[in-house]
């Protein structure tokens, strides 16, 4: 038998639970119990056929988070198609480029992106537009229409190797790389989730990260197959998140740093708008030691989790739990261990395996990972070489088999023939009162070949020097890892969608013209 498809947990739960209501869309206050989300989710899958999409054929989705969102995504879970979920930051050459790199003749889009689908529909090849609210003029149909004209539709069960998700990753040189993933990846995602967690329960998850990106398929897959409740916030906003927080009391959500950060700072935050919270998942980048330590203070029976991961491996490599952030600093600076079902190896640039607390590249192993990228068969191998998933992430085990992030391979600064991790040096300058975001990069320097250099913005109402950084920094950095040079700045930092800093976009004006290279 075919045990790891999502039909397994989903048709199930929706025997047990079907009552229950299973998700809300704040933005329109509508909510579906999980036996009218199965029925959407099946006239959906339909309605896909009308539009000439089978199993294994793309459609592209645009748009904010919404219930209708986790309805397409749960189409394709159920055999409907392949979801192909659209970076809302792809500038016009990106999404034709992605539109017609996979294949995909069907696109939804809602009307935050309809006018921008208008515009490039010809040259991307589509074939169908779904407008997901009300038509726009180029628009075939609405989505609410598709949904309510057509008739439940079960496929068979297909196969675990049956792809389900084409999830692009930003390129920083080419076009963007597809990234193809088969039912039993994302299941067993989920399953090495669960295990690591001991999740599963009825919670209320907050889904506040964009559902394009890897690090909400937890939210996306998890809760309503064991009879959770999602409550979609359509981008982040902290206005929007407070309302939320408010009027749905939730237990569970991921957040990214930057808005962690964001939250904290916003002028409507008050203590009480985490308490409901039992559970706070956090990822996707570093995370300033400040921000956990105002987490631990002010919330002690919080569970923190760290997750780390990447969109190949569907998306969890690695988890830091609540009792590695309650038992004092010895684990903060880690990512935590392998999840089950999944190896890391620490290797060094000619692929042997290094000892345990030796700098090298973060390499994994695991079912969880991609079947390829789509139709690069050479980046493929280049990715899985000797076996091992290479993530261009560097970092050391220690004993105990916890993973230490130092940095990205490419943000490492080699200044004087030294290696720099740049969120070393972030989280000595973050910890300064004055600072409320802080980007460390490599800059051209003539002596050095790279010299440390560092973006800072303050707080409002704050100021500081770049004498009374670096002598801040002093404390608890080796002196060549001091910045050079600080760059102060009153507007934010470059952010990707999913609220990453944009560290490609800073260090552009300085290497124009150079070419840059780590080894």
């Amino acid at each position: 038998m075919q045990e790891l498809l999502y039909a397994r947990l989903l048709l199930p739960a929706a025997q047990r639970h079907g009552d229950r209501a299973v998700v809300t869309d704040f933005a329109t206050g509508v909510t579906h119990t999980l036996s009218q989300h199965i029925d959407r989710v099946q006239r959906v899958i339909r309605g896909l056929r009308q539009l000439d999409v089978e199993r294994g054929d793309r459609f592209a989705v645009l748009a904010l988070n919404s219930s209708d969102y986790l309805a397409l995504y749960h189409a394709a879970f159920l055999g409907g198609g392949v979801i192909n979920p659209l970076n809302l930051r792809f500038a016009a050459a990106e999404l034709v480029h992605v539109l017609r790199d996979s294949g995909t003749k069907v696109c939804f889009v809602d009307s935050t992106f309809a006018p921008l689908i208008d515009c490039i529909r010809a040259e991307a090849g589509l074939d169908h537009v779904v407008r997901i609210g009300h038509a726009g003029a180029d628009a075939d149909v609405t989505f609410d229409d598709l949904v309510s004209n057509s008739t439940p539709l079960l496929p068979g069960d297909g196969h675990e190797c049956d792809p389900v998700v084409l999830m692009y990753t930003g390129g920083t040189t080419g076009g963007p790389k597809g990234v193809l993933l088969s039912q039993r990846a994302e299941m067993l995602n989920i399953y090495h989730s669960l295990m690591a967690t001991g999740a599963g329960r009825s919670d209320v998850h907050l889904l506040q990260t964009p559902m394009f990106h890897a690090s909400s398929m937890y939210s996306i897959a998890v809760p309503a197959a064991f009879g959770g409740h999602v409550v979609t916030v359509p981008f982040f906003d902290p206005s929007v998140v407070l309302r939320a927080l408010a009027q749905h009391q939730p237990q569970v959500t991921m957040m990214v740093p930057t808005m962690i950060s964001l939250l904290f700072s916003h002028p409507d935050f008050h203590d009480d708008a985490l308490s409901t919270l039992t559970d706070l998942i956090y990822g996707a980048a570093p995370m300033p030691r400040v921000l956990v330590e105002r987490l631990r203070t002010r919330y002690p029976t919080l569970n923190l989790w760290q997750g780390y991961g990447m969109t190949e491996s569907s998306s969890l490599v690695t988890l830091l739990g609540p009792d590695e952030h309650r038992n004092g600093d010895r684990y903060l600076s880690s990512a935590g261990r392998a999840v089950p079902g999944v190896t890391i190896s620490i290797r060094d640039f000619g692929g042997s395996e290094v000892p345990a607390g030796t700098t090298g590249e973060v390499c994994v192993q695991g079912g969880n990972f991609m079947t390829s990228y789509w139709d690069q068969p050479a980046a493929t191998v280049e990715a899985f070489e000797g076996g091992w998933y290479h993530t261009g992430d560097a970092g050391y085990l220690d004993a105990d088999g916890y993973l230490y992030l130092v940095d990205r391979v490419k943000d490492m600064i080699v200044t004087g023939g030294e290696n720099v991790y740049s969120i070393e040096v972030e989280n000595a300058l973050a910890s300064h009162p004055a600072v409320a975001q802080v980007a460390v990069i490599g800059i051209p320097d003539s002596k050095w070949g790279e010299a440390v250099h560092a973006v800072v913005v303050t707080r409002d109402g704050s100021a500081v020097t770049f004498d009374e950084l670096v002598a801040h920094a002093r404390d608890s950095i080796g002196a060549y890892k001091l910045p050079k040079s600080i760059e102060f700045r009153t507007e934010p930092l470059p952010l990707s969608a999913a609220m990453k800093v944009l560290k490609r976009e800073l260090r552009a004006p300085y290497w124009a013209g150079e070419e840059r290279r780590i080894s």
